[in-house]
């Protein structure tokens, strides 16, 4: 358990780390936050297969490619509907909503990542849940890589709205918070009833994809670069897949 809260604190610390980040260089380039993105990206995908969705499939017994598939839409779906209720960072940054100075919308754009980092800790909490400490290790890795540029992007946005550094602060804080919050729901509804592990593992999965696939991809893509972020993706994949071989050993 004492494990499972560490790395829940580490998973929501990159939030925060990546938001002390942004107050201290405020001027990052935008093409190595790219970077950093879609090698988390790569990792994420590894890390959805290898520790949640084929995991999935075995615990699922006899029917559990139908249980995997179910999962994985409903994870989906799930993150969609939290998309259409609040927008999340690449319809809110760089619009008409972060240059219009609106302390309003800027709320509005941090609430919306803490949305999306509830889900993200649940994937991190299954795992230990299902007693797979290596694999929820290297998701939670992951997703650390891609909330630490998450983390440095909201706080420009806050300060432009002229909201104040200690407001600013305590903001990105709770954002990191939804995630601890999630890897303990994760670990617990998975401890407490095993019967929806398989369910639980593809859900994760799920939901790991569509951000990957509607968030971090497209928002690597958009700068006309797509053969360096392309690297880092298959770099971030080959490095997840060289850490599961060298944990399984």
């Amino acid at each position: 358990m004492q494990l499972v809260f560490l790395t829940a604190l580490g998973v929501g610390g990159a939030t925060v780390a990546g938001a002390l980040i942004g107050f201290i260089f405020k001027n990052i380039s935008h093409r190595f936050s790219n970077l950093v993105i879609s090698f988390a990206a790569g990792i994420m995908l590894s890390a959805a297969f290898l520790g949640l969705i084929l995991p999935s499939i075995e615990y699922g017994g006899r029917f559990g490619v139908l249980v995997a598939v179910l999962g994985i839409l409903v994870g989906g779906v799930c993150i969609n509907l939290s998309d259409r209720l609040v927008p999340h960072i690449h319809k809110l940054v760089g619009g008409e909503q972060k240059s219009s100075g609106r302390v309003k919308s800027v709320l509005l754009f941090v609430i919306a990542i803490g949305i999306h980092n509830l889900p993200e800790g649940i994937a991190a909490g299954v795992g230990f849940g299902a007693g797979d400490v290596e694999g929820a290790i290297l998701i939670a890795a992951g997703i650390a890589l891609h909330n630490i540029p998450e983390g440095m992007v909201i706080i420009s946005p806050m300060l432009s709205a002229c909201i104040s550094p200690k407001k600013t602060f305590i903001l990105a804080l709770l954002t990191g918070l939804a995630e601890v919050v999630g890897t303990l729901i994760g670990y617990f509804a998975v401890s407490v009833a095993q019967a929806i592990l398989p369910f639980a593992l593809a859900f994760a999965g799920g939901a790991m994809l569509y951000v990957i696939s509607e968030e971090m991809i497209p928002e690597t893509h958009a700068d006309g670069e797509a053969y360096r972020v392309t690297y880092a993706f298959l770099c971030g994949t080959c490095a997840m897949l060289v850490l599961d071989a060298l944990m399984s050993v």
